[in-house]
């Protein structure tokens, strides 16, 4: 049997594990002809590719992520100069120089240090810890309306609700800015890892970048002049003794604007779908609480939120026999490595009691997730609350609709119903 995958496309399908594991029986290291990328789909050998970072540069992230029609820089077309001239002026950003600047995941070397160094001081174990009684009050207004017996869907009414709420009042943004927070962010998503990204420069597009990115570089700037304590100021102000550039800033916060949601959203939406999959290991959690934190790292590993993570050759090198030449992108199939039965036994088994740790859901290395210590108290605080809860719910559809991304992983809607008693 001739293989072929596409990770810009066959990731982000209802159910990729199958596939993935076609791959890692016939060809773990894969040439995609469609889109010429060499996919990594063994556990061993997808963290090599993470742990190399010399050999395997995250300068792909940057290109990869870009709309299609970026690949050679900003199109010179009457509508593009005409919303660059507009940016410039509105939010005093440069959007050529904004194309060209790495995020911190899209960072290698002494550069992603000195990113990580800055930011770093917003995500230490003490700050992250002070968000628990905020992530506990915005839960229980969440669940209020589950216990009322209205109508709930754990998308809109809780999983996105959470972490929209905690990055924005991390960030110093304004509460009542929350909704744009995550329109903003299902655009951002769309257009780099979507459907969108074959369409990602018509006016509707183009508008909501400017109204976002003149919105983040006004509060940007307003910080600059007089900071908080918040995160945006922490990293403009420079009252530590150094600063973000402002392309260093902006594209910082766009990064936690997505990720910062994104990754708990769908942490929260994989793990209830999978317990409500599978009644049996509901059941041993809601017996014994306690092993919440084990039912959520066995969830990032069973169906990770994201997916795959992309990295460019800096030298010829070899994959398990495979020549991969300089040049070449490569793509790290985590969601594949994760459900590799050579790490993991019975590996396609959900199993809160499995040893699930060692799993790679949040990368490895240096460039190990920033934001992993707070996604995982958002996840567990939000299923203390709904694990005795969900014991007497079901999934109004047996297959809920998902994200349409090669790179992340979630459901865009889960909604609750009443299980009907048993006779």
């Amino acid at each position: 049997m001739t293989l072929s995958f596409n990770p810009l496309r066959d990731v982000g399908r209802d159910d990729p594990y199958p596939l993935y594991r076609a791959l890692r029986d016939a060809a773990p290291v894969h040439h995609s002809r469609e889109s010429g990328m060499y996919v990594v789909s063994r556990f061993d050998d997808v963290q090599q590719v993470l742990r190399s970072h010399d050999l395997f540069s995250s300068r792909a992230m940057l290109t990869v992520l870009q709309p299609k029609g970026l690949e050679n820089g900003m199109p010179f077309t009457p509508r593009m100069l005409w919303y660059s001239a507009r940016l410039m002026w509105k939010a005093r950003l440069n959007p050529f120089l904004l194309l060209m600047t790495p995020s911190l995941i899209a960072s290698d070397g002494a550069r992603h240090d000195a990113l990580r160094a800055i930011v770093n001081r917003g995500f230490t174990p003490r700050r992250i810890a002070a968000w628990e009684a905020r992530a506990r009050e915005v839960v229980a207004e969440c669940v209020a309306k589950l216990d009322r017996s209205e109508s709930f869907d754990l998308v809109a009414d809780l999983s996105v609700p959470l972490p929209v709420t905690v990055i924005a009042e991390m960030l110093g943004i304004p509460h009542e800015r929350r909704h744009d927070f995550k329109r903003w962010s299902d655009m951002v998503i769309q257009t780099a890892t979507g459907a969108g990204r074959e369409d990602a420069f018509n006016p509707r597009v183009l508008d909501t970048m400017e109204e976002l990115l003149t919105y983040l570089s006004r509060f940007a700037r307003e910080r600059r002049r007089a900071p908080g304590d918040d995160l945006i100021s922490a990293i403009v102000s420079g009252r530590d003794g150094d600063a973000l550039h402002p392309q260093d800033a902006m594209m910082f916060v766009l990064l936690l604007l997505v990720a910062g949601n994104e990754t708990t959203t769908n942490l929260i939406g994989n793990a209830v779908n999978a317990l409500l999959d599978h009644p049996d290991q509901l059941a041993r959690l809601a017996a014994n609480p306690a092993q919440i934190p084990d039912a959520i790292e066995e969830t990032l590993r069973f169906d990770a939120p994201v997916q795959a993570v992309f990295r460019l050759a800096t030298a010829d090198s070899e994959i398990a026999g495979v020549r991969i030449p300089k040049g070449a992108t490569v793509a790290a199939l985590i969601g594949s490595a994760n459900r590799d039965e050579r790490r993991f036994p019975a590996a396609d088994r959900f199993d809160i009691v499995r040893q699930a740790q060692g799993h790679i859901a949040f990368g490895f290395g240096k460039h190990f997730c920033l934001g992993a210590a707070l996604a995982r108290l958002e996840a567990r605080v939000a299923l203390e609350a709904l694990v005795p809860r969900l014991v007497a719910l079901q999934k109004r559809d047996a297959v809920p609709p998902r994200l349409e991304s090669f790179l992340v992983r979630g459901p865009t809607q889960l909604a609750l119903v009443k299980a009907p008693r048993a006779a």
